[in-house]
């Protein structure tokens, strides 16, 4: 069974940056696509970034230019780097494993961007 441990939220202030880490218990070339979505509270989980073992990114639309996700295939971490931080940011992050037979989630790091 695949472990994935998110790591790096917090409590920050508008325009602040925070950098995400999600540790897998297996080597993350095996996942196809890694990546990490978000969920605000009384709202649909939502995708926030992916990349692919090529090394493809993806964004969605209100985080490009402000986010960067990278994989470091030797230390089996996915990271989400942050800035220019909004008060609509604030969400539960979670991390996402995908091969092709199965996805997996890790539990997710709050984060909170808040005067």
């Amino acid at each position: 069974q695949v472990q994935l441990v998110e790591s790096g939220g917090g409590l920050v202030q508008p325009g602040g940056s925070l950098r995400l880490s999600c540790a897998a218990s297996s080597n993350i070339f095996s996942f196809n696509v890694m990546g990490w979505y978000r969920q605000a509270p009384g709202k649909q989980r939502e995708l926030v970034a992916t990349a692919t073992r090529r090394g493809t990114t993806d964004y969605a639309d209100s985080v490009k230019d402000r986010f960067t996700v990278s994989r470091d295939n030797a230390k089996n971490t996915v990271y989400l780097q942050m800035n220019s931080l909004k008060p609509e940011d604030t969400a539960v992050y979670l991390c996402n494993a995908a091969t092709v037979e199965y996805v997996y989630w890790g539990q997710g790091t709050q984060v909170t961007v808040s005067s």
